[in-house]
Order: structure tokens, then sequence, then C-alpha cells
């Protein structure tokens, strides 16, 4: 039997590409796009279109596995297989026991992207972590910068549609390698250009984006927020916003005036390393030519103004009144377009019903490696991960994983390979990839809504995080019906809400249609015309307007309407220890640190590179392939040397890679620190300094 299923893409990326796999006699023997997807259109990226390679690798974690040997260590005989029965009932007392000499917050959950499926994502696990009483966890690794300053400033986090970038005239690609990591955006922009559009990359990195822009802007790392207020300088200094939606449609114009009058073109090329002239015709053309497009990407916000950043670039549509045309306005994550019904299936308020009868604290992510070292009351004494490669993704590698090694922290990994973090887990349990479980995907790149459907049965014993987190429910003796719903009464209850946004659609309607737009209209079917969330202003805000001028920011302590403090870590606060700025990358051809293990993907990657400017190389006598120490005070990693023309002088780059698979078992986060970012308390990654020197031979 030969049968085609539908399914969508779960990974961490804003496409959410709808896939089409082919089942003959149980096994799946092709992938490929959904041709009537309206935004991925039929193809795959380099990745997933390998998926096969992934689903069925040798490599796959297949069944529970307990730690017989020291944590750190790896391979067969590290690991002694054992019964689900075995395994969740010893997890299920360590839990117990745990919450009852420390206290269930004791207990922290980690979490984030490997899955986007609404179930999988965050659903049966956190009802399940919110009846124990467990610590809460603050998922701020990504994007909570960006989009708590989009917020700050709209409302939520609409933006753009892509189909619409057809239609624009004039297209910013700011911190965004769109080839990289949203590539179905690229054939509508594409189609922009034949039709006489200009496209603009802004970047530290000459990525491969870069490398087809009709102008490319070199900028400083950490300085985006300076190169916008400069722009708005110009674009209020020469009256070129739109006065009518300034005056209808925002709220602190006068105060943003006053902010950017002396932030001159001059004053931002000090810090931006852009020279006035180009600040000046970038300001000019981008308010002149209309419908001018943004695609801003989270790159920008991983710095300590990272927020401040984004809501400095947020501000260009609101003030130019771009939101108003088909083509024009910014897009960073449509996401909040996807009101399902996320209190039914997270149920906060099972944490009443927990041992603490109250909410549980909540731990920063990001700050992993202090929540490791005993810095909290209780200190943290079991880490249950899933979807999640902390060991590899965390800043400040070093100190995480001397967290990880501690002897007293029980740790549980539900995964689909031998990781970096299962080395340090005393159970990993086997987990499903999306071929193997059903699910409900939203997206943060479009507008379209898709069920993807269970294409083959799990390999080996494998579980969805769903049927983990229910069996588990039941070990403990959670006897909330919650705990007992099937995938389609969770499905069900995501769509039960009352939002016009998801008026007239339900599982039945997804499931014959594969993929359904929002309903923007209100009246229960798609339309087919333009998106345009903000062009009547209708911000759901506190004022009901664009905050130019937010209050909520002013009792956070920060500036309520927007500033540029240079990073702590670089250039403009040099520390001549450590005088070159690096960019801690991601990888173009792994999502994160997913698919760095398997080989097809490896091959398309050049793994254990740092990547120079010929000056640095030069000052520095490292040739091209040199064996190079980078290091700063946190830690120290040996690479070989990249000359090219990718960075700029005093800017170095190199690429996330999985530990393990890196020479000397360290990657590029043993250089990043847990400083966090100024809105949202997320991770700093991008602002970060080193030195790098030539390794004697």
């Amino acid at each position: 039997m030969k049968r085609v299923v539908h399914a969508a893409c779960p990974h961490d990326c804003p496409d959410a590409c709808g896939v089409l796999i082919t089942i003959e006699d149980g096994r799946a023997t092709k992938i490929q796009g959904d041709p009537a997807h309206p935004v991925t259109r039929g193809f795959l990226c380099a990745k997933v279109a390998k998926y096969l390679d992934r689903v069925y690798s040798p490599d796959r974690v297949l069944y529970p596995m307990k730690r017989i040997a020291s944590k750190g260590t790896s391979g067969a005989q590290a690991w002694q297989r054992v019964t689900w029965d075995e395994a969740l009932d010893a997890i299920a007392s360590k839990l117990r026991a745990i919450s009852d000499e420390h206290g269930p917050e004791a207990i922290l959950p980690y979490s984030y992207g490997g899955t986007l499926g609404a179930l999988n994502h965050g659903a049966m696990d956190r009802r399940f972590f919110h009846r124990l009483g467990a610590s809460q966890l603050d998922r701020t690794i990504c994007s909570s910068a960006g989009g708590d300053a989009l917020i700050s400033l709209t409302g939520w986090k609409l933006g753009t549609e892509p189909e619409q970038f057809r239609h624009s005239k004039y297209i910013i690609a700011w911190g965004a390698n769109i080839h990289g990591n949203n590539v179905h955006l690229w054939p509508f922009i594409e189609e922009a250009r034949r039709n006489g559009a200009k496209f603009v990359v802004i970047d530290p990195y000459r990525t491969r984006t870069a490398k087809y822009a009709d102008w490319y802007i070199a900028i400083n790392p950490g300085t985006d927020g300076a190169l916008a207020m400069a722009m708005m300088h110009v674009v209020i200094r020469d009256r070129l916003y739109d006065a009518d939606y300034v005056a209808q449609h925002t709220f602190g114009f006068d105060q943003l005036c006053e902010r950017v009058r002396d932030f001159t073109p001059e004053v931002a090329a000090r810090y931006t390393g852009i020279a006035p002239s180009e600040i000046e015709t970038l300001a000019r053309e981008y308010a002149t030519t209309r419908p001018a497009a943004i695609r801003v990407n989270y790159g920008i916000q991983r710095a300590d103004n990272g927020g401040m950043a984004i809501r400095a670039v947020a501000m260009l549509p609101t003030i130019t009144g771009s939101w108003k045309e088909v083509g024009g306005g910014l897009q960073l994550s449509t996401s909040g377009a996807f009101k399902l019904n996320r209190a039914a299936l997270e149920r906060t308020d099972l944490m009443l019903a927990s041992p603490l009868k109250r909410i549980a604290r909540t731990l920063n992510m990001s700050e992993l490696g202090r929540v490791l070292h005993g810095v909290n009351d209780p200190p943290v004494k079991a880490l249950f991960v899933y979807g999640s490669n902390p060991a590899a993704v965390c800043p400040d590698h070093n100190r995480v994983l001397s967290g990880l090694k501690r002897p007293d922290l029980f740790t549980v990994v539900h995964e689909q390979f031998f990781t970096d973090t299962t080395d340090y887990a005393d159970y990993v349990l086997p987990a499903t990839t999306f071929f193997e479980h059903k699910d409900l995907q939203t997206a943060y790149g479009h507008y379209w809504l898709q069920v993807s459907d269970q294409a083959i049965t799990p390999l080996g014993e494998c579980k969805s995080n769903v049927d983990l987190f229910r069996e588990l429910a039941v070990r403990t003796g959670f006897d909330e019906p919650c705990f007992r719903e099937s995938i389609d009464a969770m499905i069900d209850a995501a769509l039960d809400t009352p939002h016009p946004f998801l008026h007239g659609i339900d599982r039945a309607r997804l499931e014959r249609e594969s993929h359904v737009r929002l309903n923007f209209k209100g009246n229960g079917h798609d339309s087919t015309e333009p998106y345009l969330p903000f062009a009547k202003g209708e911000f759901p805000t506190s004022t009901g307007k664009a905050e130019l001028y937010s209050e909520s920011l002013k009792q956070q302590g920060l500036d309520p309407v927007i500033q540029f403090v240079p990073n702590p870590e670089s250039r403009h606060n040099p520390d001549s220890r450590y005088p070159l700025e690096l960019l801690a990358r991601k990888a173009d051809n792994y999502l994160n640190s997913t698919f760095a293990n398997l080989s097809v993907t490896q091959q398309m990657e050049s793994p254990g590179l740092i990547e120079l400017h010929t000056d640095d190389a030069s000052a520095r006598n490292i040739n091209d392939g040199d064996l190079v120490r980078v290091f700063n005070s946190r830690g120290e990693l040996h690479l070989h040397a990249h000359v090219n023309g990718a960075v700029q002088p005093g800017v170095v780059a190199a690429r996330l890679n999985w530990a393990k698979l890196t020479d000397g078992g360290k990657n590029i986060n043993v250089l990043t620190s847990q400083r966090l970012t100024d809105i949202g308390r997320g991770a700093t990654f991008y602002a970060t300094l080193v030195e790098v020197e030539k390794v004697r031979q």
C-alpha cells in the first residue's frame, strides 16, 4: 500500500512548511514540500529535504536508557537499556523524593524549540510540571528581547505577510539571513526585484543573503539601534514622516523627536562604522520609496541593548505610515496572531492543586549556568530536558557543564539522539520525530494554521512529549481528567477560543484542507485580501496607539522612548586583552544544534572554523587554515582560521556546533556570557569580546 500524508515541519523556523510524506508498507520513502501551501509552495530547505536520514538514522535513541557510568561519558559503555515501566517508575519516585525533601520548586523543566508543534511544544508537559509544583522556566534564549520590545511598541507580535513582499519596492533585510533560515520568503523578494524593487541587507556578517543584495551595508555588531535612531533623525528632520498617521495612531512622537534630534548620522557613524552619507541615503530611500518593507530577524536582539534595537527598527514603519500599504510594514514575527486557547493546553491553574498551593517561581533559561550552581532557594536538584540541548546551546558553556556534572543533580533527557546534554543525563528517554505523532502547527513567519498528521508508527519504543508526560502523570498519581485527554481532544481545546482570527477554523476543517489562513475578517471565511494589521491603527496597547513612549518600560526602569547604549563587550567599551568582537553564529544548515550530528547536513557546513578579516589575521601572523586559540576570561577553544571577506576588521565569526563534535569537546558557547538583554531578559550571544592567537606546533 502506498499513501501520502500531509504534515507540517515543526522545527524552529518561521516558515512552518507544508510537507507531504509518502508511505509504502509502513515506511516513509519520500518527503517533499506541499505545492498547495501558499507560502512554502512545494519546496523544502536543504536540511528538511533530507529528513528521512534523520528519521531512520542508525544513531536514533530508540529505547529508554539508564546511566551506568559517570556523568560526562558517552557511548555504549555509559548506558543500560531498561523498560519504560522501569524508567518511569524510577523517575516518578525520584521526583517525588526531591519534592518531599526540598520542595517541588527544586525540580526544573528545561525545553525550547526542538518542536514548535502546539501540543508537543507546550501542553501535557506544562500540565504535568504545573501540577507537580515545579519551577517554571522563563524561555528567553531565542526571541524574548525582540518579542517583548515589539510588544512594547505595537501591543502584539504581528507583521507583514510574506506574500505581500512581492508588492514591495524597497526591501531591507535587517540582520535577516533569508537564504539561511527563512528561505521561503526569498521567492517573494525575487518577484519584487523583477518588478523593480531594491533589496538592501544590513548585517555585520556577509551572509549568503547579503551576497545577493543590491546594496550590502556592513554594520558594526550591536549598533543597529544607533542606525535606526539616525534614520529616524533624518526622516523627522526632513519631514518625511506620515504626519496624519503619526497624529492618529502613535503616542509619544514629541518625545521621540526630542530623543533623536541630536542623534545625527555623524553620531551614528561613530558607532556603526557606516558613513554619514550612506545613513542619509538609506533613510531617504526607505522613507520615499513606497511601499517599503523591513524583514528584521532576532540576530540584532542578541546583545545587551538588543531590545532597544528592535524597538528602534520597528519605529521606522510606524512613523512613515508604512503599515498602511500592501507590501509595507515590518516582519519580525507573526506568532501573535495564532490565538490558540493556551490556557486550556497548559493549565497553569494546576499549580494551585500542587503541594505549593500557589504559582511557582520562574527561573531564566539563559542563566542555566547560574541556576545549576545553587544560587536559588531551594537549589535545583532535578532537571528534566526535552526539546532542547542546553549543553550545546546555552551561554557560558563551561559553567553549564560544571553544573550538569553535579552528582546530586538528577537529570532526565527526552531526546531523538545522544546529544551533548545526554552525556550528563541519568535517564535518556526516546522521543518521536514529527513523522511519528500528530500535532497542531502554527507559524511565526506567515498566517496559515495546519494539522500535522502522523505518518508512521513510532520507531522502536519512542514516545511523543504528550504521551511521555501523560504516562508520567499517571505514575505520579495525578488523576485530573486533563491528563487523559486524547490528541484530538487537545487540538479541539486549543481551537476552542472566541478570538475572531480563529472563527470558523476547527479540526475537521484543518484535516480536510491541510492548511487554513487565519480569519482576519471575522465572518468565518478566509479572505484573499492582504492583511494589514495596523493600517488603521488598532494597536492593542494601553493607549490604543503605537507607543513611541511606553509607560510600561518606564515602570521597569527602562528608557520609555528609545536609547542607544553600547554593549559592555564591544569595541566601544574596549578591553585590551580581548580586542575582537565575536559573532557566535548559527550554522546555515543546522537549526540551532538540531541536524548537527547528521552526515548529510555536516557535508553542507564547514565546522571548526573561525573567520577573520585579512587585517586581523595579518596582525597576528595567522594564515588561512592555521590552528588558532580563541579565548577570553570565560573559556577557550581551538579552531582553524578561515581568512575571508565575510567579516569586517575587528570582527570574527564562528558557528554553533555540538561540543562533542568539535576538537577538544567544546563549542563556541565557552566564550559567551550569561548577561541578559535590556528588554526581555534574553541571551546576549552576539556581544562577546575575544582574542585569537596562532597555536605554535
